[in-house]
């Protein structure tokens, strides 16, 4: 369901940056506008930066396989820092570029009516895409003041979205200011500057994703709001007398891998630890579906014979069951006491 809602983001902005980029080129063809030009080389590569992302999407939805046990979940987050890269290099350093040319050799704008049409049209676009990514992060669980929701967001797919949209339409907005007072002021500069400011937004916005990227990609947490509630979950548990902060790290944006350190109380017995596991597991992945795969290091404080039996010992055990495995638990027995 989530992989769907995060397509629906990406198609949506290849659509618009599609379209506008044609419209863009002809725009900038008619008017000679430096910024114009630069504005269609920035949907251009947002077009393809789509791609990749796309690209990343599909592949994360591999199967493990042997060299790779716990899926393929981290490709999306190799595609979105990709993605950051052309952005940084195709869309930014073009636009610097372009606008550094037409600096230096500078050319009088001709009738500017068309780049309004142009960008009057791809702000309508470009609001669209930026609304349903916005609409896309809104509905997903997080903090409640938005942009700290935007950098904990785990989906490059949609923030990177967001970002691209959010420089398209400061980029639109500079483009017009650029023509607009170049032709008013009969300043043929202007439109050569705008195009350096530009370049600097997209190479801020491609930094941006690299800084969000790059967390993802070694090996970040799950929310702090997340590692907190399963805190509770285990503390809440009559069996735990106490655990230590539980180990989380995202394999993929709907996949987070979760290490739990358990201490059972004392006098409980090997089949009651079993059933404490499975009541862990089973509230963990009922409050969080995204907790796919979960090992659990059982303790117990103190061996104790209970009267008339023996009862196991359940130290340094592991016990991992991932979302597909059978329901029954495997626990070593490292001893009687």
């Amino acid at each position: 369901m989530q992989f769907s809602r995060s397509t629906k983001v990406v198609y949506a902005a290849m659509a618009a940056n599609l379209g506008i980029a044609a419209t863009k080129f002809v725009a900038a063809a008619v008017t000679g506008s430096s910024a114009m030009l630069s504005e269609a080389i920035h949907s251009i590569v947002d077009t393809g930066n789509q791609l990749l992302l796309l690209l990343g999407l599909y592949r994360s939805q591999r199967p493990p396989d042997e060299t790779h046990p716990f899926g393929h979940g981290k490709e999306l987050y190799f595609w979105g820092l990709i993605v950051a890269i052309l952005l940084f290099g195709v869309g930014g350093g073009m636009a610097l570029v372009e606008g550094g040319w037409h600096l230096r050799y500078p050319r009088p704008l001709e009738d500017p009516f068309w780049a309004y049409v142009v960008l009057a049209v791809a702000a309508v676009f470009e609001s669209t895409s930026f609304v349903v990514a916005t609409r896309e992060l809104l509905s997903r669980r997080g903090p409640a003041e938005f942009w700290l929701r935007v950098h904990r967001s785990k989906d490059p797919s949609v923030f990177s979205t967001f970002f691209e949209d959010l420089g398209a339409l400061l980029g639109l907005v500079v483009a017009f200011l650029g023509i607009y007072f170049g032709h008013r002021f009969q300043n043929v500069y202007l439109d050569g500057a705008a195009s350096v400011v530009i370049g600097v937004i997209l190479s801020l916005v491609a930094l941006t994703i690299v800084y969000e990227t790059r967390g993802l990609l070694v090996g970040e947490s799950a929310s702090p709001e997340i590692v907190a509630d399963i805190c509770r979950i285990v503390a809440s548990d009559p069996a735990v007398r106490k655990s230590r902060t539980p180990l989380t790290m995202h394999l993929s944006p709907f996949e987070i891998l979760l290490n739990l350190e358990v201490e059972f109380k004392q006098g409980i017995s090997a089949e009651e630890q079993i059933g404490a596991v499975e009541r862990l597991e089973k509230a963990i992945r009922e409050k969080y579906p995204s907790v796919t795969r979960i090992f659990i290091e059982a303790r117990r404080g103190d061996p104790m014979r209970a009267a008339g039996q023996d009862s196991k010992q359940l130290d340094g055990v592991h016990v991992e069951r991932p979302a597909h495995a059978p329901s029954a638990l495997e626990l070593l027995d490292r001893g009687k006491p």
